[in-house]
């Protein structure tokens, strides 16, 4: 990938064409995957995942993360590889802000036992 700004310009330039073409075929999410396909899949993770915990916060966040990351999967041209992927990376994210949270409750209320 070109660095510069002349180069960026003469990237662009010589691709510009490839880059407008027009293509008769459909957009990403309809090429060959069917949408209760990825709602499956999309389901059976989360029940995977809702049975490894009990706290309603993550329950909440789990959910979140599912249709966060379905929606994001759909707009790719293979929204079924993608969704597993992007499941994981964004319930690992909300686990680990929970737990920040969780951290700064419990500090916050030493710290006001402590003051009282």
């Amino acid at each position: 990938m070109p660095t510069s700004r002349t180069h960026i310009t003469q990237y662009l330039s010589a691709n510009q064409k490839h880059m407008t073409t027009t293509h008769d075929e459909p957009p990403a999410p309809f090429q060959g995957t069917d949408e209760n396909d990825l709602d499956r899949l999309k389901n059976r993770l989360l029940r995977l995942a809702l049975a490894a915990t009990e706290d309603t916060a993550m329950i909440v966040a789990l959910r979140r993360a599912a249709n966060e990351a379905a929606a994001l999967a759909w707009l790719e041209p293979h929204p079924l590889l993608v969704f597993p992927v992007l499941f994981l990376e964004k319930a690992a994210n909300d686990h680990a802000r929970i737990e920040r949270q969780q951290r700064i409750r419990a500090r916050s209320a030493s710290l006001l036992q402590e003051a009282a």
